[in-house]
This record gives C-alpha cells, sequence and structure tokens, in this order.
C-alpha cells in the first residue's frame, strides 16, 4: 500500500476511535489497524507527535508512564515506554535524562507479541490516553518540545546540580514497586517479605544524609519536580509528602486527579524530599504490616479503616516531628549565622522566598484539603506510635 494509503488508514482508525469513549469505535478502528500491517510505521510516527504533544503541555515521561500506568495496564506502559525512548532524540535538561535512564533501565520495552487486533486495540487505547492528557505546570522550560528562557546561572566557579546516578533512580523506583506489592497482596506473609525487601534496599544504597553532602550545588533559582501520590489513602500520603517538603525547605501542591504532588525547592533538598519520603513510606508499610498481624493474632481482621487511620495518624505525628526537628535546624542556623557575620540567614532567607514565589507563579490558585475517614481508634494508636519509631536509615529516631 502507498504512503498516502497507509496514511488514510491511521486517518480513519482515528476518525473511528479516538474522540469516542465506546468499546464499538474502539473495535471498528483496530480492525482498520489490525488490517493493514503496512501502516505500522505510520502509526508509530503518530505515536510520537502524542508524546511530543505532551511534553508541550508540561508533562515529562516520568509523569506520562505514571499516568499510563495507573489507568492501563502493563502492555500501554511498555507501549509508552517506547514511544518515549524513540521520540525523545532533543538534549534533554538532568532531571530529564535521569527519567529516561530509569525507562533504559527497565530494559528496551517491545510491542507485546499478541494477535494484531489484539495489539491495535491496546496501542489505540494508550492514544486515547495521550490525546486527552491535560496541561499542566511546565516545570521546566529547556524540557524537549517547551520554548527555551534564560536560566538563572549559579555562583561563579560552581557546577550544576549532577542528575541523581543511575543505580539511584532504579532503587528507587524498585522500592517503590516492591510497596505497591505490599499493598496489593492480600497475604500477610508476602507483604511482610515485601516490605523487608524494601528495607534491605533502602539500607544497602545507604540513602541516608551522605548520599545528599555529595552533590554539587545547584542554581540560585528553585526548581520543582513531581512525585506520585499512589491509591489507596491519597490524602494520609499526600499529608506525609507535604510535612517532608515542609521540613527540607520546599513546598508541595498536591494534584489529586492525576495522582501526584509538586515540590518546589532547590535541588539538593527536592532531592531529600524524595529520599526521606521513600524511606518513610517504607517504615510505615512495615509498621502497618506488623501491626495488622497483631491485629489478626487477637481475632481481627484486617480492614481498610484500620489502614486508613493508621497511616493517616502516621502522616500527622511525623509532620509533628519533622516541625520540631527543622525549627531545632533553623536555630542552629541562627547561631551558626551569628558566629559567622551573618552570613547563613540571609541566604536561607532568600531561598525561602525564591520558594514561596515559585509556588505562587506555578499554582496562583491551590485549595486545602482535609483528611477524612479516621475511626479506627486502634489504627490511630499504632500509626502515631509508629511514627515515633520511624527513622532514616543511617540516621537516629527522629527526636520528640
Amino acid at each position: 500500500m502507498s504512503t498516502t494509503g497507509t496514511t488514510r488508514t491511521v486517518d480513519r482508525a482515528f476518525e473511528a476511535s479516538l474522540y469516542a469513549d465506546s468499546d464499538a469505535a474502539l473495535d471498528a478502528g483496530a480492525s482498520l489497524l489490525a488490517a493493514d500491517p503496512s501502516a505500522d510505521a505510520e502509526l508509530a510516527r503518530r505515536g510520537g507527535e502524542f508524546v511530543a504533544s505532551a511534553w508541550r503541555r508540561g508533562w515529562q515521561p516520568a509523569d506520562v508512564v505514571r499516568i499510563v500506568r495507573r489507568e492501563l495496564d502493563d502492555v500501554h506502559v511498555r507501549l509508552v515506554g517506547r514511544l518515549i525512548l524513540d521520540e525523545n532524540r532533543q538534549p534533554p535538561t538532568p532531571r530529564w535524562a535521569a527519567q529516561l535512564d530509569s525507562l533504559r533501565a527497565l530494559g528496551a520495552p517491545e510491542p507485546p507479541r499478541t494477535d494484531r487486533f489484539s495489539y491495535t486495540t491496546a496501542v489505540l487505547e494508550l492514544y486515547r490516553l495521550l490525546l486527552r492528557l491535560p496541561a499542566i505546570e511546565p516545570l521546566d522550560t529547556d524540557a524537549p518540545g517547551t520554548p527555551r528562557a534564560p536560566r538563572t546561572s549559579g555562583a561563579p566557579g560552581k557546577p550544576a546540580a549532577r542528575p541523581r546516578a543511575d543505580g539511584e533512580t532504579r532503587v528507587l523506583s524498585r522500592i517503590r514497586g516492591l510497596l505497591a506489592k505490599a499493598e496489593a497482596t492480600g497475604f500477610p506473609e508476602e507483604a511482610e517479605a515485601l516490605s523487608a525487601k524494601a528495607q534491605e534496599l533502602m539500607a544497602r544504597y545507604s540513602i541516608d544524609e551522605a548520599l545528599l553532602a555529595a552533590r554539587s550545588p545547584d542554581a540560585n533559582t528553585p526548581g520543582a519536580c513531581r512525585i506520585g501520590v499512589d491509591p489507596p489513602y491519597e490524602t494520609a500520603k499526600a499529608v506525609l509528602l507535604d510535612a517532608v517538603a515542609g521540613a527540607n525547605r520546599c513546598q508541595a501542591v498536591w494534584n489529586e486527579a492525576l495522582g501526584f504532588s509538586t515540590v518546589v525547592g532547590f535541588e539538593p533538598d527536592l532531592e531529600a524530599v524524595e529520599l526521606l519520603y521513600t524511606s518513610l513510606l517504607v517504615q510505615a508499610t512495615a509498621a502497618m504490616t506488623r501491626a495488622e498481624a497483631a491485629q489478626r493474632a487477637g481475632g481481627r481482621k484486617r480492614t481498610k479503616t484500620f489502614r486508613q487511620s493508621f497511616l493517616a495518624a502516621y502522616a500527622h505525628r511525623i509532620g509533628d516531628r519533622l516541625a520540631t526537628v527543622a525549627e531545632e535546624q533553623r536555630q542552629q542556623a541562627a547561631a551558626g549565622a551569628a558566629a559567622s557575620e551573618g552570613e547563613l540567614l540571609p541566604v536561607l532567607a532568600a531561598r525561602d522566598v525564591a520558594v514561596r514565589e515559585q509556588v505562587t507563579r506555578l499554582f496562583p490558585e491551590t485549595v486545602t484539603t482535609r483528611v477524612r475517614g479516621v475511626s479506627d481508634a486502634a489504627g490511630w494508636q499504632q500509626g502515631a506510635a509508629a511514627a515515633d519509631q520511624a527513622q532514616v536509615t543511617a540516621r537516629p529516631p527522629l527526636e520528640r
């Protein structure tokens, strides 16, 4: 079939399926594509255009993979991973490069080996989702497909922050995957084993303050990153992330509909937020698994209300403790600044102002969310107790 013919096939398939929600429309488009293997190259090219359009609307590789995993299935994740790696040919920013490296680390995602109708159906389901992605706040004006803008450079002689190493990115992704599996399984022994493995990984790769201290200084302009806030119990997790962000001189804004929070701050602080949040989730999941085992031993079944109350109390108590630690650190900084002719405090104050201004620029309108559904007294008590014992790997427990 000629190039014009293959283009016409794809156009007809898109017209039949992408702009309608019915299964019948999807089947009609998939049938057209399945009957014309010569249209596959054009179909892939159009997929690259959908991905490039997502970049122009503020999305980044990790964001697209996250929403596809949340809304569709593994086959669609593999398809979009291949599209992203094939499309991205422009020089990326360090954070963008780390996201692409994370995709490559999973292995080259190949199209599924299945019948053509199932394959083209999956492609159209993916394109439907990509087509309807809303515009979100652009976090990096140097990302592919976005207009270039001047960037504030760092102090003379200071290098820009280097991207996170590939191994670190892979470890964080694996830890989150283990936590998701621990949450989803209905078998307590499996949940405990998965949580223990996540803790082992945290310890093995020394996700602690020493890792952060090795980072190079960042530019004078705050950046931003998106961190997934996955179901279930998203509100408690968003509260926990907000507390961690605040304790690290950052601010977090939760997008409940799209399943992530945007954290604004300077690069070393952003990394600290991601690592500490991941560590605290690991500890919360492990502690909750143990608490549930004790509940079952006493004759009580696993319940949603127990978990929801546990995590809500955990987030609330961690927030209190982190706030106390942050205040102590500010007092120590003030004492140190007084001893060094007051050089440090103005810098920290200027950074705080810069972060607030960046948040206002990105999110001119925000609303507060109240934690609901906390009704299990045992869950609340044990969640608070677990928070009192929580610690970051290789650091002492947070002081009360």
